[in-house]
């Protein structure tokens, strides 16, 4: 039996995207039959620990340093193990192949000094050209759980002008720059008519959402962070969110999107998207402007708008990106 380790990070601040693509990874290796062992700091986030537990994904303290992952990777079996972190320094990914282990890093655009065998960078018109390695670059690429590509439609959805458009907006498990309330108050900003599900990722977040004023024909439901998000957002007309790795999982499903950038890493990925016409902007997260607030007017009562933004993304992104990645890794991982 194949084991892979994948080392990756979570926490308040650094979000849990890098966790939530590492994850569909896993769940692909275990349908092939592999064992997925995680070398993770998950920050105590308990939304994160449930992904791996309510899989039965093992998860131990992840090394300090080079040799002591190197070690790590011996006694627990492991025959490639996958990167994805910002903060790893290169010298692990170093020591890991240097001992003779298979490294698969994942990356966004940048891959800050990390020695891979295969590089992935899953992000919108990349590109990876790096000698004696493997590069799985853009959309084909994508990393999406199967809660979500088992919801993608057989076609892209037509929206009926006649309803009242429902919305999902959402920031991450964490939401660390507080984008929520000020997605609810830009929504509300339209003065026009929808049923909103707003996740609120703590209780301090949930009250500020609350406060948020509404005008007749408005309302929002706020919600802690759930499992069930992939549901709520196959039944949607718009999502609102941050332009990251979840913006994949939105194409995929066909649903239109506006996309805020929260991040200076998420800049090139939105500006890409917005050139595609996969998805409308609505700028920089605490910099909205009247040209936000039309911007998402129009997206709620524009149908014909929001049917061709579907159909744009879900022609983009097939959901098969993870069979692809596991095909390589398991090409490059044969059991020692």
């Amino acid at each position: 039996m194949t084991v892979v380790g994948i080392r990756c990070d979570a926490g308040a601040r650094t979000g849990v995207g890098h966790l939530v693509r590492c994850v569909a990874l896993a769940e692909e290796l275990m349908a092939r039959g592999a064992q997925v062992r995680f070398l993770a700091d998950l920050g105590g986030v308990r939304w994160a620990e449930s992904q791996l537990t309510q899989r039965g994904l093992p998860c131990d303290p992840p090394p300090a340093d080079p040799a002591g992952l190197v070690a790590a990777v011996e006694r627990l079996g492991i025959d490639a193990l996958v990167i994805d972190s910002y903060t790893l320094p290169p010298a692990h990914s170093v020591a890991v192949r240097a001992a003779g282990w298979p490294v698969l890093a994942i990356v966004d655009g940048d891959f800050r000094g990390q020695s891979a065998d295969i590089y992935v960078d899953q992000n919108l018109d990349s590109v990876i050209t790096i000698a004696d390695a493997v590069g799985l670059a853009g959309l084909d690429y994508a990393l999406l759980r199967g809660s979500v590509r088992q919801l993608r439609p057989p076609a892209p959805p037509v929206h009926d002008s006649t309803r009242t458009p429902r919305v999902v907006a959402f920031f991450g498990g964490t939401d660390a720059y507080r984008a929520a309330p000020q997605a609810a108050a830009l929504l509300a900003a339209t003065g026009v008519a929808f049923d909103a599900t707003i996740i609120g990722a703590n209780e301090e977040l949930r009250a500020e959402l609350r406060a948020v004023g509404v005008r007749p024909g408005q309302q929002f439901e706020i919600i802690p962070p759930t499992d069930d998000l992939p549901k709520l957002l196959a039944g949607a007309d718009l999502a609102v969110s941050a332009s990251g790795t979840s913006t994949w999982e939105l194409l995929c499903l066909g649903l239109a999107s506006a996309l805020v950038w929260v991040v200076d890493n998420q800049i090139l990925g939105y500006d890409r998207t917005m050139a595609r016409g996969f998805a409308a902007g609505l700028g920089q997260l605490g910099h909205f402007d009247d040209r936000s607030v039309e911007t998402l007017r129009t997206l709620l009562t524009d149908a014909g708008l929001r049917t061709a933004l579907a159909a744009r993304g879900w022609a983009a992104v097939d959901g098969r990106g993870v069979e692809r990645v596991a095909d390589a890794l398991l090409t490059a991982a044969s059991p020692r």
